[in-house]
């Protein structure tokens, strides 16, 4: 079960990221504030849930949510600037967008650059343990795997429909027959 936040009295927003681990495409990060009253029965880390339940789960919560944003930013500046450093820079892109200023921040995982100076606390498998950052981790997931389907179409061979930009066998094999295309990342290794 998911608590329903960290500070009962205080605006808090919930923020994870989405693509940390692939191989192409950008990295897709969400905050969200969350009433606290907030319940929804398949409400989860977005990776224990189905596509079907992401997309229903993301209506919710945009419908829901008192505010949320959702940012990214693409593999030039993941090159540029390395994926943690890009990871935290799109939360804060995300963190802006929304349009309460929140008085506290729950951050998915362990490290996080503060952001202009509003408090926050870092929860390993936050995604699964509060509510606002599993809200975020389903608005970041389905915004980035929308993203790469439109990135499918350009290039259909990697197989993003199916692996989103991850190193699965299709995708390394695909990679190995026709090379590196504008949108993988070449700070990887792939």
């Amino acid at each position: 079960m998911l608590k329903p936040y960290f500070h009962k009295h205080i605006v808090e927003a919930g923020c994870d990221e989405a693509g940390r681990g692939c191989y192409a495409g950008p990295v897709f990060a969400a905050a969200v504030i969350l009433p606290k009253d907030f319940f929804h029965p398949l409400l989860n880390d977005s990776k224990q849930l189905k596509e079907k339940e992401r997309d229903l789960l993301r209506t919710v919560i945009e419908t829901e949510a008192i505010s949320y944003g959702v940012a990214s930013l693409d593999e030039n500046v993941i090159d540029e600037i390395n994926i943690l450093n890009a990871a935290i820079k799109s939360m804060h892109l995300a963190i802006e967008q929304i349009s309460i200023i929140p008085e506290y921040l729950l951050i998915d995982g362990n490290r996080f650059i503060p952001y202009n100076f509003v408090p926050h606390k870092c929860v390993i498998k936050g995604d699964a343990t509060y509510a606002s950052i599993a809200a975020a981790s389903i608005l970041a997931k389905t915004y980035r795997d929308e993203f790469m389907l439109k990135l499918h179409e350009e290039f259909p061979i990697y197989h993003w429909n199916k692996n989103k930009g991850y190193g699965t066998l299709k995708h390394r094999n695909a990679i190995a027959e026709y090379g590196l295309c504008k949108y993988h990342r070449k700070s990887f290794d792939i």
